[in-house]
């Protein structure tokens, strides 16, 4: 991540001038020698200009935050042919710990080691101290373990503010004792510092620190970061925010899939470019806050990412942890936000953009983002039990299988050989709506079907250029057999490997799992009716109560909830309590046989289609319209 370069170290993280001082001594004996001399110093100075634009633009790595919180976890050894074997190329532990450290040794893989918080304080006040843990946990690994940083605590202004005023000191004597030993150049000193250090984050451009903090600790902290070369390292976590505010901010954002974007800069950036003003990903307006945070303190310090992912289940405790704020909690305590497949999605989507070089943010185009993903392993010592989030963000699980597909090298978990991986073509809203408009029409015009998103067609909402020109995208990428080329549309798309949010003109119904059991079909129930799925008709006395069972009250939500969604990808998951069929569901083929003449009385207009149609009575629903509302969940008509 900040690879020394010998006498001429560049430091990706910390722009600074570069200055050839070594010419200055240059003693020339003519004109010609003082020409050739210029001439070389320019050519060098290209040279290095090269090299520091091809280091920098390279330089965003993904590497796991390797927790230790539990009692069943492969030994070292196998760990560190786990990271090889998957292309992980860093890892953060939190310690330094000696079987750890020998493992990694000659496997080239780049370590950041950690000051527990419990040291921090003597870090601070005694430099022989600090010195001894650098000569024990350091220089008795390096090189051969691959070791380029050292954090000082973790999370310190949280889990032990009493430590506040010790933490720069220790930083301090931390990177002193590293450079005594020559290695303050290769190995970095820095603090993971949570989200909620921020006492404000939106807008971003408004990000600020905490006032006890901000001034005694952080303004300090950033000089010293810049003053050695070094970068802050925050902890983040977006599910957080969207937990705590599902109804301001899309799944899909938060995740950082395809969206529309949400302009977050109106009147911070140029006018000139109104895609430059939206943020695609949740993750990057919060980097934008604390990219405006440190610049209000001490600007030209760069960010790295600590801790990052998103949990596959569990329930959130009902305090903080990873930067959590308060706020309004969803209704049912996480079900169908924890789940495997958004953990797929906010791994892999992260994963691919770092590895595509896409790291920067609307303030920050050009910034680079060497990430963390927490963590290697579900622990199972960790938070208050199996249910709890807390031990549920690994990437594997102790017996080193991989919880969900996913791939360092990008793809989306993509596997490494043998048939054709599953992938889609989507639109990219930064181009804006002229160029996807261009491109539309010339997918439309030549193979791709459209038909489905003409007005008044079952994919004609939501009426927007993005979705649009996704679907228009996928149907010529798919149509092609999926070929490199066919999803590049000059620039207007760009393949992805998570099934995106997008309009299917394949008919589907959403079904309930009755393998599950009624507890947890109960469970997703609640929530599908709490947000969004119509589940009137079931309420006793009303006309989808019978069958009064789990199974079909439950399809009755599930399915309701799903086409009111549009179908969309992950709308029918429900914790697995539910899935997707394509054929329609037998009772229903049943109503439709057993009723046609009643159906074409409906469609009519006839007063044989309804029960007890009046004038006194014109609100009353239609018997078919209420039978087929119980299986498809479709709205309601009124008459």
């Amino acid at each position: 991540m900040h690879a020394a370069l010998g006498p001429w170290a560049i430091n990706c993280h910390a722009p600074s001038a570069f200055v050839l001082t070594h010419w200055a001594s240059f003693q020339a004996r003519s004109w010609t020698v003082m020409a050739f001399a210029r001439f070389l110093v320019v050519l060098l100075g290209a040279a290095l200009a090269s090299l520091l634009l091809s280091s920098c633009a390279d330089a965003s790595e993904v590497g796991v935050s390797y927790g230790r919180v539990a009692n069943d976890l492969p030994d070292p050894a196998k760990v560190s042919k786990l990271l090889k074997d998957n292309g992980i190329t860093m890892v953060r532990i939190y310690d330094a710990n000696s079987a750890v450290l020998t493992s990694l040794a000659n496997t080239g893989i780049k370590v950041m080691v950690m000051v527990p918080n419990e040291n921090v304080a003597e870090a601070g006040t005694n430099p022989s101290y600090a010195q001894q843990w650098v000569r024990d946990h350091v220089k008795a690994y390096y090189p051969a373990t691959k070791i380029n940083g050292v954090a000082v605590g973790n999370e310190v202004f949280d889990s032990r503010p009493d430590l506040n005023s010790k933490l720069v000191p220790a930083m301090r004597n931390v990177h002193d004792a590293l450079a005594q030993l020559g290695l303050a150049d290769a190995i970095k000193v820095t603090t993971p510092v949570a989200f909620d250090a921020l006492k404000q984050s939106s807008p971003p451009s408004a990000g600020r620190f905490k006032d006890n903090i901000a001034q005694q600790v952080m303004k300090p902290m950033l000089q010293f970061l810049k003053q050695t070369g070094s970068y802050l390292t925050m902890n983040i976590y977006p599910f957080w925010a969207y937990y705590n505010q599902p109804d301001d901010i899309s799944l899909d954002f938060a995740l950082g899939n395809s969206n529309s974007g949400v302009d977050l800069t109106a009147g911070v950036l140029d006018d000139d470019d109104d895609a430059s003003h939206k943020y695609y990903s949740l993750l990057d307006a919060q980097r934008d806050a604390a990219y405006s945070a440190m610049d209000d303190l001490e600007p030209g310090v760069s960010l790295s990412v600590t801790e990052t992912n998103w949990p596959s289940r569990g329930t959130p405790p009902h305090h903080g942890g990873h930067g959590h704020r308060g706020g309004r909690r969803l209704a049912d305590d996480g079900d169908g936000v924890f789940t495997i497949a958004n953990a797929q999605a906010y791994v892999n989507n992260l994963i691919n953009r770092v590895v595509a070089g896409n790291t920067g943010t609307p303030l920050r185009p050009n910034a680079q983002m060497d990430v963390y993903i927490f963590a290697l392993f579900n622990e199972n010592q960790k938070g208050d039990g199996p249910d709890d989030i807390e031990q549920n963000f690994g990437l594997f699980y102790p017996n080193m299988q991989k919880v969900y597909p996913f791939s360092f090298q990008g793809g989306g978990g993509a596997p490494s050989g043998g048939g054709q991986t599953a992938s889609w073509c989507v639109a990219n809203a930064a181009v804006g709506d002229a160029r996807l408009q261009a491109a539309l029409d010339w997918a439309c015009g030549h193979g791709a079907d459209c038909s489905a998103i003409q007005s008044g067609a079952s994919c004609f909402e939501p009426d927007t250029k993005l979705a649009h020109a996704s679907y228009a995208f996928n149907s010529y990428y798919q149509k092609k057999g999926r070929a490199a080329g066919t999803c590049d549309f000059s620039g207007a798309a760009s393949v992805v490997y998570q099934e995106p949010s997008m309009c299917s003109a394949k008919t589907s119904w959403c079904v309930a799992n009755a393998a599950v059991g009624d507890g947890r079909l109960q469970a997703a129930l609640n929530w599908a009716c709490s947000n969004g799925a119509d589940c009137s008709n079931t309420q006793p006395g009303a006309a989808c109560f019978d069958p009064n069972t789990m199974v079909a009250h439950a399809s009755h939500a599930f399915n309701s909830y799903y086409q009111r969604k549009h179908r969309a990808s992950g709308s029918c998951d429900f914790s697995g309590a539910a899935s997707v069929v394509y054929e329609e569901p037998s009772e229903l083929s049943y109503i439709r046989s057993s009723n046609s003449n009643l159906l074409s009385a409906y469609i009519s207009g006839s007063e044989a289609a309804c029960f007890h149609r009046g004038p006194e009575l014109k609100q009353q629903q239609c018997i078919l319209k209420e039978r087929m509302h119980c299986h498809l969940g479709v709205y309601s008509v009124k008459l």
